[in-house]
């Protein structure tokens, strides 16, 4: 009468599999990225548009200032970073053949660190 009911499956619990963690840590992540991402995403929106008349040389000076280059380089960090998390959410939730969805995770995280770097690259070439 005292036993202990376990709604595991039996193979997962042969396996070890169950919850890891991972899943908590992804959801704190991808909302502290967000939450990173408000203030950084405005402030990029009124820059962009307080500069849309200017020429290029204008605005890769205004680049180039230290203030803007630090504020640039962690917009586009964590906007990379958050576009990969989510994307990976969607990937896992809705792509059911394992070989493509290791693939399209796969190709989702190359794409984001590529694109990163690149941008971050670009700022810090007209910055230094």
């Amino acid at each position: 009468m005292n036993e202990k009911v376990n709604l595991r499956n039996p193979l997962a619990r042969v396996k070890g599999l169950g919850a890891s963690g991972q899943g908590s840590h992804h959801w704190w992540v991808q909302r502290l990225s967000a939450i990173a991402l408000v203030p950084l995403s405005l402030w990029f929106a009124f820059s962009i548009v307080g500069h849309i008349n200017d020429d290029y040389a204008t605005v890769r000076a205004w680049v180039s200032s230290p203030g803007v280059a630090v504020m640039l380089l962690l917009f586009l960090g964590f906007m990379f970073y958050h576009a990969q998390l989510g994307l990976q959410v969607v990937i896992e939730d809705y792509v059911h053949n394992e070989t493509v969805k290791i693939g399209a995770l796969l190709v989702v995280k190359a794409l984001a660190l590529l694109a990163g770097v690149a941008s971050i690259f670009a700022v810090l070439r007209i910055a230094l």
